[in-house]
């Protein structure tokens, strides 16, 4: 698969890692042009440098991996309001929180996804990898207590969901359908609590039950 990575920091490097790794060809795209050349050699042969126009033209999946207030230039450099995404595969894993505070910043208005998809006409948009730092994505896999990471997909596009299925799996985890794209706002500020819960140190995993206890303990209900 050709991915087109839309930025050249840490969530784009440790992505891109395990994709280039797969065996897909990439090419990387940022503000600072030095920067991009030096992650796509640094991904290997299989990837190459590029601009913001000619990433979103390269890939068949492309990759928005920028901070959240520069996504609307982004997307504006690479001809995203033009239609130069339109039927390809947009994956977001942008988040827009309140520094320090953890709360979105979108809080009230469309989710960061939402605005994504107005932006980038035509695009089937896919909010995914927006939980977790990228250090967890770069774990050869990111496996815990001998479970595969679960990464939740929200998107309204089957075709496109199964394409991110797929890249999800080149990491090594499980990905789990989210539900339409009118669900990302809450992935969105399911990721602002949780990463609040561990800056104050608690294990945001233990907040909640094992899916068979989800329900309460089966065996009690079964008296």
């Amino acid at each position: 698969m050709r991915i087109g990575i839309l930025g050249a920091g840490n969530m784009a490097d440790a992505l891109g890692t395990h994709w280039a790794r797969a065996g897909h060809e990439l090419m990387v795209s940022g503000r600072d042009a030095a920067k991009a050349a030096t992650l796509a050699e640094r991904l290997g042969p299989a990837a190459r440098a590029g601009t913001w126009a000619e990433a979103a033209g390269f890939g068949e999946t492309v990759l928005l991996a920028v901070r959240a207030e520069a996504v609307p230039d982004v997307l504006a450099a690479a001809g995203a309001a033009d239609g130069a995404l339109r039927g390809r595969v947009l994956i977001d894993c942008t988040n827009s929180v309140v520094p320090g505070k953890f709360v979105l910043a979108t809080e009230g208005g469309p989710s960061m996804a939402r605005r994504v998809a107005e932006i980038a006409v035509g695009a089937r948009v896919v909010k995914a990898f927006n939980l977790c730092h990228e250090d967890v994505w770069r774990m050869t896999p990111p496996v815990f207590d001998g479970e595969r990471l679960a990464v939740p997909l929200c998107g309204d596009d089957p075709g496109a969901l199964a394409t991110v299925r797929s890249l999800v799996e080149d990491l090594g985890c499980a990905a789990v359908e989210g539900g339409g794209l009118d669900r990302a706002g809450l992935l969105e500020a399911t990721m602002a609590f949780m990463v609040g819960l561990w800056f104050r140190g608690a294990d945001a995993r233990a907040v909640l039950p094992p899916a068979r206890y989800a329900f309460g303990d089966p065996a009690a209900t079964a008296r």
